[in-house]
């Protein structure tokens, strides 16, 4: 429809002789105030030399009439025009949402891109960082983003499984006689490692020194608490994902992508890269940008040199790649400026794809910034526990048949609604208690709005009341102004990299549904228009279901 009346206003502005004009045609922030408002009039009265009130009456006196399924159009403030949508057009899309149903919001303006979505990608042999859990659940709402679209989405994870991270907490677990095998431990071992790297130059040259082993494969000791401390962090980090409804197509990691990182950059010193100080460097002031190491003094490839390791990798595996994008912290946003520009100069031909950088926020309590370089850390794992031990709680006093089962989803709920309820990028504080609510503006709320339609579905049906469109009530309910606008909410959320969007929209969708089954009855037979509700609730219960799974979120049947 915005379509639809976007170019019907562009005809009659042709008629009034202008054409050029950047005009706007969007929701108005009140349903009251119509279903579309158009500032044309505000923006070509200059050319017009009218005021923008003239201009409007003009405009909307050349639209009635003419747009199908616009029932009437009014003009309201300085100069707006308020497009108010038949009560047919809501009927066909509630006819829509039934027929679409599991396909309802989806479209093709991704169709036949190839996507290499890389997300997650902790450091192994520690427990997951809090930043990584964030980069999960924002990479996995935007890999559905893009499947809505159309798009053939390749899940990647990048895990680091050597280098000094790895080398700290080896060193560590010698010092605290830790146990590899346990999760914890494998976090306290990487705490005393790096509090003594930064703090203590004989224990940073012991730690330099296993870092160098490790890389060279020469020490069995080593080698060995290394394997099984990554063994433990892969084992916590897989049952986690598998939480999160995430499930990886291809896994690289950082020891695969060192040797032909290093061997790509040492070929290309002279063209891309420069010996700067016995090391490797790529002058990223050519472009505007800054320099970084690539290979340090003692040769060994830093992350950039991995990166473009694991880039040729990657590649190499999904050939017919066309966007290449990955999810890390929004400290890294200059770090990807200058390694894309190095992968650019590297191969050519990516200048014609798409490499992009998805720069997330960080997630704070009430003591601030958390680092896993400090102790008393939350860890991914540690705030899923304490959610999911809250949740249970809840799960006990519901209708549900598996009360573990409950718990985990709602626990995955309030922690991905909490983290993509914020714009990509920004700053995130949890709040425990604010994420388990059923009373709104959380992810139970919204499973539980669900679950209570599927309940009301089913009193209605029992009384002999079918969804059906057949009988049309007079008046357009609310809900209904809300319901149609889901397939571009997803489409906007898309483009924009904004899941809040999509959080933002299915909340207002349940407090208006909630708000309509307060003053309605739908499971009531000698009613003519309850199946005309039911079918309004069913669709309702089809788009909540549909966004919560963008969100990577379960809508449970029972609460």
């Amino acid at each position: 429809m915005e379509d639809v009346i976007r170019t019907a206003v562009t005809d009659v502005l042709e008629t009034l002789g202008i054409s050029g004009v950047d005009f706007t045609v969007e929701h108005p922030g009140e349903i009251n105030h119509g279903d579309y408002t158009a500032n044309v009039a505000l923006v070509a009265a200059k050319q017009l030399r009218q005021s923008p009130r003239a201009v409007a009456e003009q405009i909307s006196a050349a639209l009635d009439g003419q747009i199908e399924y616009v029932d009437r159009i009014e003009i309201a403030g300085p100069g707006f025009i308020n497009f108010y949508l038949a009560r047919d057009f809501f009927t066909a899309e509630l006819g829509r949402v039934q027929a679409q149903s599991d396909a309802w919001g989806r479209g093709d303006s991704q169709s036949g891109e190839v996507v290499l979505f890389e997300y997650t990608s902790p450091n192994l042999f520690k427990p997951l960082h809090i930043g990584n859990l964030v980069g999960n659940i924002v990479g996995e709402s935007i890999t559905r983003l893009f499947e809505m679209a159309g798009a053939d989405v390749r899940r990647m994870n990048y895990p680091s499984d050597i280098g000094l991270t790895v080398a700290k907490g080896v060193w560590g677990l010698q010092k605290s006689a830790g146990n590899p095998d346990d999760i914890l431990a494998l976090g306290e071992a990487y705490r005393v490692g790096n509090d003594a790297y930064e703090t203590d130059e004989a224990a940073k040259a012991e730690i330099m020194v296993i870092n160098q082993a490790l890389y060279a494969g020469s020490d069995a000791t080593l080698l060995n608490l290394r394997a099984r401390g990554i063994a433990t962090s892969r084992a916590s980090l897989e049952a986690l994902c598998a939480k999160l409804g995430t499930k990886f197509d291809t896994e690289i990691t950082e020891s695969e992508a060192s040797v032909p990182g290093t061997m790509i950059v040492k070929d290309n010193i002279g063209p891309v890269f420069t010996e700067s100080n016995g090391a490797v460097v790529y002058e990223g002031e050519k472009v505007g940008l800054h320099t970084r190491v690539f290979l340090n003094s003692q040769g060994l490839p830093t992350y950039e040199a991995k990166d473009v390791g694991h880039f040729t990798l990657k590649t190499a595996a999904h050939p017919d790649w066309t966007q290449s994008i990955i999810v890390t912290a929004n400290e890294q946003t200059e770090y990807f400026k200058v390694l894309y520009a190095a992968l650019q100069e590297l191969f050519p031909e990516t200048k014609e794809k798409i490499l992009e950088h998805i720069a997330t926020g960080y997630l704070t309590l009430t003591t601030g910034k958390m680092s896993s370089r400090k102790g008393n850390v939350l860890t991914g794992e540690s705030l899923f526990a304490e959610v999911e031990e809250a949740a249970r709680i809840r799960a006990t006093e519901s209708r549900a048949e598996d009360i573990d089962q409950l718990s985990e989803e709602l626990a995955v709920a309030a922690i991905k609604y909490q983290i993509l309820r914020n714009s990509v990028g920004s700053n995130i504080v949890f709040d425990k208690d604010k994420a388990l609510s059923f009373e709104g503006d959380s992810g139970p709320y919204l499973q539980y709005t669900h679950a209570r339609i599927l309940s009301v579905l089913e009193k209605a049906h029992q009384a002999g009341v079918l969804p059906s469109t057949a009988v049309v009530p007079e008046s357009i309910y609310p809900v209904e102004q809300l319901l149609y606008r889901f397939p571009e909410v997803v489409a906007k959320a898309l483009d924009e990299r904004a899941p809040h969007k999509v959080v933002g929209y299915l909340t207002e969708l349940a407090g208006s549904f909630n708000t309509f089954y307060a003053n309605e009855k739908i499971a009531d037979a000698s009613d003519a228009h309850a199946p005309y509700k039911a079918a309004l609730a069913e669709a309702v219960a089809i788009t909540l279901k549909n966004g919560l799974w963008v969100l990577g979120i379960k809508a449970p049947e029972r609460l």
